[in-house]
């Protein structure tokens, strides 16, 4: 099995952990947690950031690290600034379980809760997903909006 680098999710101060869809992860291995602002020892030279607007995600990032910015979407755009060294990748066509309720600010039509778009980089990038959205309320939603998507990728890793 390949090995590439731990995937870095940081923490907007204010996310409440009880509410964190990628809380469960926390001290799994391949996974590092940092509590924005602060940062790990980790470099970043090698890793490519979620977000949308950059290039999509692809084959051509499977040796490299994922970096994902978790918290509502107003923190995560705010985030933003203290990473611009890594390149950002989009995710394509993945849909949403997730219920949004704000209101006060409207998400992005494309967002994804956190889980959600860190299942679907591993998915794009042929990592295991096994037991990523084992504690994700939405789990069944979310596999059943995006069964083609996944149809396709798994023919792809098979061919």
């Amino acid at each position: 099995m390949p090995v590439w680098p731990p995937t870095i999710i940081v923490v907007h101060p204010k996310e409440r952990r009880s509410k964190c869809s990628v809380e469960p992860l926390r001290g799994r291995e391949g996974f590092v947690f940092w509590k924005h602002p602060r940062r790990g020892t980790e470099p970043l030279g090698n890793y490519v950031r979620l977000g949308l607007g950059g290039p999509q995600l692809g084959p051509e990032d499977a040796e490299r690290g994922l970096l994902i910015l978790d918290g509502t979407w107003r923190w995560a755009a705010a985030m933003e600034r203290d990473f611009a060294e890594s390149p950002v990748r989009s995710l394509g066509d993945w849909r949403t379980a997730y219920p949004r309720v704000s209101k006060l600010f409207e998400d992005p039509t494309a967002g994804l809760a956190t889980i959600e778009a860190l299942f679907a980089a591993y998915a794009q990038l042929g990592r295991p997903t096994e037991g990523l959205l084992d504690d994700y309320a939405w789990r069944e939603r979310f596999l059943e909006l995006n069964a083609a998507r996944l149809n396709r990728a798994a023919a792809r890793a098979g061919e």
